[in-house]
């Protein structure tokens, strides 16, 4: 009885301290309030002047011994609806193991009665087509880190309808004894950013040479990257293992080392007509061989390689190997990853692009489920480029441009056919309920729990 006593007092002489001891003077605040969903889960907060890059008041919070708690530093500013606005916050965390989830930055816009206003961005179509949009809150991205200091930040037009956004920096769900610091916030009215216009084509195409040898299959794709470079295309995305297709080679024989004779044709080409391609083929890499596909800019050098990671029966008994890294490629339109045919069959592929930074995903591929590709680009929000040596009328995978919602807006119908289609990178993929998707995959997703568990 007695233990349970002191238990319970000791708990109440916390909260009491908590209480007390953890506000900040409101004269330092700046219009900065101190927020909490309940408060038996309200974390602690302090104000530390001339603090941080900004020499200016750092907002901290910080858990004690108790796990769950959550609370944020919560500002109102005035705005003007239709304009654009930079928001920039720098943060620093001790103890938290995953910051993109437990301290994060939220803008929602209102009206001047406090209410979300419609939505001006058109929002996904393919579902929930009925009701009126309203403007989700925004959720600025992670950027560079310096000095311990993680940048968020992102440009947003405010909705025609806000006269106001309400600023919220979180943290949650932390363990016990830890803190984030929040230093340096402004939410500054900013010219329109310029569209990021790029065109994007894939070809489809049976590479089956006269010769039947993997020079003659790389030679049959010249004068159909010469008629994505006609149509203006930035990108042109080819097969799968061009050149093993018809000719008979083994998986082992038809392998290079990259670069190879065939990297160094494909760079010839996208010199010559001063684009980007993307191609598959089979790497030779000391004794291991890689089904690969590589991305090469418009000086012929090669930007860099994707070894495919899951393999179907085939590949595994012929003796290639499964890569293990997901790079993702700064060109000049905008980062760029790759997976190949029966990457797409499995999610972790595209998700691990796009938590890389992926804005399009090109996809060699023989064959999968179109259903699976459509997937793959819209639980992400990318571009998806497919070239397949698939028939159009086998209901199969296309050769196509897929766009964030999933649907294919360009498809090629008859072999040789090379289809384009013009997107924005910067346009914001709005779905009704969530906004804009692919700000939240980060810090929505969990983190690989049976990765985690070594299963």
């Amino acid at each position: 009885m007695i233990q349970r006593v002191l238990i319970a007092l000791s708990f109440v002489i916390a909260t009491v301290t908590h209480s007390l001891g953890s506000t900040p003077a409101s004269d330092k605040l700046d219009g900065w309030k101190m927020t909490a969903p309940r408060d038996e889960i309200r974390p602690h907060f302090k104000c530390l002047s001339n603090h941080g890059p900004g020499n200016t008041c750092s907002y901290v919070i910080r858990t004690d011994e108790r796990e769950g708690l959550h609370g944020a530093w919560t500002k109102t500013f005035s705005i003007t609806g239709g304009k654009h606005y930079r928001f920039r916050v720098l943060r620093k965390t001790e103890g938290v193991p995953m910051p993109r989830r437990s301290a994060l930055a939220k803008i929602t816009w209102q009206d001047d009665k406090g209410r979300l206003v419609k939505n001006d961005n058109p929002t996904n179509q393919k579902w929930l087509r009925s009701g009126t949009s309203t403007h989700r809150p925004d959720y600025p991205l992670d950027r560079g880190t310096k000095n311990g200091w993680t940048e968020l930040s992102d440009i947003y037009k405010a909705p025609t309808g806000a006269t106001k956004a309400v600023v919220e920096l979180f943290f949650r769900w932390a363990p016990p004894n830890s803190r984030v610091a929040w230093n340096d916030v402004s939410l500054k009215d900013v010219p329109e950013p310029a569209k990021r216009i790029v065109r994007l084509a894939s070809v489809h195409l049976r590479p089956r040479s006269e010769e039947r040898t993997a020079e003659g299959n790389c030679k049959v794709y010249a004068p159909y990257v010469a008629e994505a470079a006609a149509k203006k295309a930035d990108l042109v995305v080819l097969g799968e293992t061009i050149t093993i297709y018809g000719t008979g080679l083994s998986y082992a024989e038809a392998a290079e080392p990259i670069p190879g004779p065939s990297s160094r044709y494909f760079s010839g080409l996208a010199q010559k007509h001063d684009l980007h391609i993307i191609v598959g083929l089979l790497e030779k890499a000391r004794h291991l061989i890689y089904n690969v596909a590589i991305l090469i800019g418009p000086d012929g050098k090669i930007i860099g390689k994707y070894r495919k990671t899951c393999l179907p029966r085939g590949e595994a008994d012929g003796g290639v190997s499964p890569g293990n890294e997901f790079p993702v490629f700064q060109t000049e339109f905008g980062k760029v990853g790759m997976m190949v045919c029966y990457d797409a069959f499995f999610p972790e592929v595209a998700r691990q692009l796009t938590i890389n930074g992926a804005e399009v995903i090109a996809l060699p591929v023989w064959g999968c489920n179109p259903e699976l590709a459509s997937a793959r680009a819209t639980e992400n929000s990318v571009y998806l480029v497919s070239s397949t040596f698939t028939d159009h009328n086998q209901n199969w995978i296309k050769t196509a441009i897929f766009n964030h919602e999933g649907e294919m807006i360009q498809q090629a119908k008859k072999w040789g056919e090379v289809v384009i289609a013009e997107v924005d990178l910067n346009r914001r993929n709005h779905w009704h309920g969530t906004g804009d998707f692919k700000a939240r995959i980060n810090r929505g997703r969990p983190n690989w729990v049976v990765e985690r568990q070594g299963r």
